[in-house]
């Protein structure tokens, strides 16, 4: 008997993401004046207001008020009706130094001996249902919103959008485990007041027309231009007329943002990851510099993972490492083909040849992957997975330190650099 799978994602308006935006947004400023930046920036967004916490240890000035306005902004909150708007909220400084017992266990005088930055376990994921080898149903999801932000932003169809928005994919499955059909989608999107009440039109009346038109537009103007955007036929068939579609099911969503609901860094760990496949182990990543393996070591997994999947290992493949906090090697790897293996190679075979191909000490991992740059904004909305690697330049301001334009590659994690040494050591 065949399943349902339901993956979710947010848009960069949330205002959960709005928080992990800002906290990278910091991150990154840090990390272009000094690479070697210590940072575990927290913030926290609701109406009107920014509060930004955590401990930094580092040599380069951030404005705060300047990086969180600038990030705003550039989300789209500019209007003051919205109760959230980057040029008249408070921004509130709460961060203070490293703990220097932390600082004492990470350095050491051999930077390949540095520790962990904390104890936990990461999860890297990787299937070969998409062509990104992502979950099928949280990369439309993402796909769906980072649509519906472009048609903000080109402001010429669907007009009275605002920031703020989700959505929801649920795939239907065969026996086979393959992806049969699209079975359910729902969006919910912020959007202007843009029908009022009048004499001859009540408040309720009013607001049917609001969903009626945002219903009709989401199904003939967004999901269309979804399916164009899809590389893959075999995806684009999964669309049929049979799904179901949930518009704004509350019937209403204007008030939303920091306004509607406060925002905080890290709560939306599942859309920053795998979508509820595979596994998470709870560290969040927005905010926080390379020496913490909450972020770098989940990277280095997904890494592993994906071009394990590409090189044929196994159609579908989870890969955990843990640390024990300021130790530099990894406690274990574990791995989990889910039946779907190609070697004639036991998981726990598998894990041990991971541990010889791959150097998980947190500074080689940052090595290898390029993490003391820049590169984290753009990782903080619609996904920290199943991105497309690229170089580009980015220009930061420094009031003290003067304009700098640094060239750095993002997603590095994405690549797939390891499939022709991996199909040398397995096959």
């Amino acid at each position: 008997m065949g399943y349902l799978f339901t993956s979710e994602s947010v848009s960069e308006g949330h205002p959960d993401k709005v928080a992990d935006q800002i906290s990278d947004a910091v991150l990154d400023h840090l990390l272009a004046y000094d690479p070697q930046s210590h940072v575990a920036v927290e913030t926290m967004v609701t109406t009107g207001q920014v509060v930004i916490a955590g401990e930094v240890c580092s040599d380069a000035y951030a404005d705060l008020q300047e990086i969180s306005r600038e990030t705003i902004s550039r989300i789209g909150y500019t209007r003051a009706e919205l109760k959230f708007d980057a040029e008249s909220c408070g921004v509130f400084n709460a961060i203070h130094e490293q703990s220097p017992d932390i600082f004492r266990g990470v350095n050491r005088g051999n930077p390949m001996d540095q520790g962990a930055g904390d104890q936990g376990m990461m999860f890297g994921y990787a299937t070969n249902e998409t062509d990104n080898y992502m979950p099928l149903s949280l990369d439309l999801s993402h796909h769906i919103l980072r649509t519906l932000s472009d048609i903000r932003r080109e402001g010429k169809v669907m007009t009275y959008l605002r920031p703020d928005a989700k959505s929801q994919v649920t795939i239907e499955y065969g026996d086979d485990g393959c992806p049969q059909r699209i079975s359910t989608i729902v969006v919910s999107t912020q959007h202007d007041d843009f029908i009022q009440p009048s004499l001859t039109l009540s408040q309720e009346k009013a607001d049917e027309q609001m969903l009626g038109r945002i219903r009709q537009d989401v199904i003939n103007i967004l999901i269309p231009r979804v399916i164009s955007e899809i590389k893959s036929e075999a995806v684009r068939n999964l669309f049929n007329a049979q799904i179901k579609y949930h518009v704004n099911p509350t019937g209403k969503f204007v008030i939303g943002g920091p306004h509607g609901d406060s925002g905080l860094t890290g709560r939306k760990i599942i859309v920053d990851t795998y979508g509820g496949k595979g596994a998470h182990g709870g560290g969040a990543f927005s905010g926080k510099d390379p020496s913490k393996v909450d972020r770098s070591a989940a990277y280095a997994a997904r890494h592993i993972a994906k071009n394990l999947v590409a090189a044929g290992v196994s159609d579908e493949i989870l890969v955990q490492v843990s640390y024990a906090i300021g130790v530099a090697r990894p406690v274990n790897i574990y791995v989990d083909t889910y039946g779907k293996s190609h070697v004639a190679l036991s998981d726990g075979e598998i894990a041990e040849r991971i541990g010889t191909m791959f150097d998980l000490r947190p500074k080689a991992i940052e090595e290898r992957l390029k993490l003391r740059a820049p590169i984290y904004s753009e990782t903080a909305a619609y996904g920290h997975m199943g991105r497309q690697p690229q170089t580009i330049v980015k220009h930061f301001h420094n009031r003290y330190a003067g304009d700098r334009d640094i060239e750095v590659e993002l997603f590095t994690w994405e690549k797939l650099d390891y499939v022709d040494a991996i199909r040398k050591a397995f096959f």
